[in-house]
């Protein structure tokens, strides 16, 4: 466990325990969706290769455009 892990559990150990168990069940749903994006890209692997391959052929062709972050 790495030092600051371990004081943030310190400092969560001196919490009441009402808010060590929210504090408890917000990392453990972190701690889920973080597997859950692991497992995402790991099973889109192929799919990400495609369109990597796919994309300098697609802007060499004109068929991209430019990012306008003011859009999103």
């Amino acid at each position: 466990m790495t030092k600051l892990l371990q004081e943030a559990f310190t400092k969560a150990a001196a919490l009441p325990p009402e808010e060590q168990d929210v504090l408890a069940s917000r990392l453990l749903a972190e701690l889920s969706k973080e597997g859950e994006f692991d497992r995402a890209i790991a099973a889109s692997g192929d799919k990400l290769a495609r369109l990597a391959r796919e994309a300098p052929a697609e802007y060499r062709a004109g068929d991209t455009e430019e990012l306008d972050p003011d859009r999103l």
